[in-house]
């Protein structure tokens, strides 16, 4: 990881650090779970000024999604344009307004892989900002993953965040078996179908931890010869090789088998 090119004071607090959130949700989807941990990690780093994310209501399911990401406190700012980097431009807008209010962020969370955003970041980092990249496996440009102070994937946030209330918990799954998960996938691809929600790694494993308690605190899942896999996008491709579930598309989205064939 990069040294931080965040400059602070010995005598400054953590909490009097700003921070600020800014989603860029055509290029990365939060479901409400992850969108939930997202707030917590960006509150361990200091006081949350900004909450923003950007989407499109021209796509469906970007804004089925909104109502969530509404519920729990984030501010959905609709680019209604089918310009591809329409939502880019408008967090560009506000980030430079933000960047030069009277109570600027010291810390900025940008949850995207575009690398359209490099020179954004590089430009903060001169002014003394700190910034921390979130993006989906498979969806990040690589030139922004080595500006960024720090890098994380979306799917990582159970375990930056679960660190803190593990302890508090009596009972954890550190690891479940291979055929038990792909179960508990499967059933969880057929709930997000049914209900017209994004199937993407981030919001799939986020809805299979809301669904199955057993996976909730899990650290790995075992593969079918008793090791682990990697992460869960590993544990996907090779569900994806046995022919159980089948990728849609380059946006990493899933789609069972005989939901094609019927």
């Amino acid at each position: 990881m990069k040294v931080s090119s965040l400059q602070i004071s010995k005598k400054a607090k953590q909490q009097e650090l700003k921070v600020s959130i800014y989603v860029d949700f055509q290029n990365t989807q939060l479901n409400r779970d992850t969108a939930t941990l997202l707030l917590e990690f960006a509150k361990s780093k200091g006081v949350l000024i900004t909450k923003n994310v950007y989407y499109n209501s021209h796509c469906k399911y970007q804004f089925a999604a909104m109502d969530d990401l509404d519920s729990i406190g984030y501010k959905c700012l609709d680019v209604p344009c089918d310009l591809k980097n329409s939502a880019d431009n408008q967090l560009m807008a506000n980030y430079l307004e933000d960047i030069d209010s009277n109570i600027p962020p010291d810390i900025f969370i940008l949850v995207s892989g575009d690398g359209d955003f490099v020179k954004l970041v590089s430009n903060g980092q001169k002014l003394g900002k700190h910034f921390i990249i979130f993006s989906q496996i498979g969806k990040v440009k690589q030139k922004l993953k080595e500006r960024a102070d720090e890098f994380y994937f979306i799917d990582e946030l159970f375990q930056l965040v679960g660190k803190k209330t593990q302890d508090h918990t009596t009972v954890i799954n550190h690891q479940i078996s291979y055929n038990e998960a792909v179960e508990y996938l499967i059933v969880t691809v057929k709930q997000a179908l049914s209900q017209g929600k994004p199937i993407n790694y981030s919001y799939i494993d986020g809805l299979m931890r809301q669904l199955y308690p057993k996976y909730q605190g899990i650290s790995s899942i075992s593969t079918p010869n008793g090791k682990k896999f990697k992460n869960f996008g590993k544990f996907v491709d090779a569900v994806v090789n046995s022919g159980k579930i089948q990728r849609q598309n380059q946006e990493l989205f899933l789609i069972e088998l005989n939901e094609l064939v019927a």
